[in-house]
């Protein structure tokens, strides 16, 4: 599994996971999602929890902390710290969004912030997965299929965009991060 991870890691970090992570591991609980509320996060330098907002927190880490508390199942606390991103129209930032809105029960409004992170970035594999595994749910398959045609097309084989859409239309399960 390591070997496919690398693998992957390496043949795509040209940018197919520019909309996010090419880790195929949930995030691992840190201060930010087990002792920071209200959308606030873990700021090392100070040893406390800040809000997202706060100047000396780069974008990567409100990324890295949004993903955490969505996977944490806190997804307006993710929101929070999303809507704190210093460009809102960034690709990833809408596929966290749609994914967010989506996993908190908000599937429209999550599929719009999806479509809206593909008019930004057609080649956002991520949000393509997403996508699909959100028409998953909704049990439309076909246009799940055509997502995962997508993210093949795009150079995604083998990725975990296309691993995690695949298992999903196979299995009717989805993903949380």
């Amino acid at each position: 599994m390591r070997a496919l991870i690398l693998t992957t890691a390496l043949l795509f970090s040209s940018g197919a996971f520019a909309a996010g992570t090419s880790d195929d591991s949930p995030p691992q609980p840190t201060e930010t999602s087990t002792t920071c509320e209200n959308g606030q996060v873990w700021d090392q330098q100070t040893e406390a929890c800040v809000d997202a907002k706060e100047s000396r927190i780069d974008d990567d880490t409100r990324y890295a902390a949004a993903r955490e508390l969505a996977y944490a199942g806190r997804y307006d606390d993710a929101l929070l710290v999303l809507s704190a991103m210093s460009d809102q129209t960034e690709s990833r930032v809408l596929t966290y969004y749609g994914f967010a809105n989506r996993k908190a029960g908000r599937t429209e409004i999550g599929m719009q912030y999806y479509r809206d992170a593909l008019e930004a970035n057609p080649d956002n594999l991520l949000a393509r997965s997403y996508m699909g595994q959100g028409l998953v749910e909704s049990g439309d398959l076909k246009a799940a299929r055509v997502q995962l045609a997508e993210i093949v097309a795009r150079g995604g084989a083998s990725t975990w965009p296309e691993t995690s859409l695949r298992r999903a239309i196979k299995s009717g399960r989805t993903y949380n991060y």
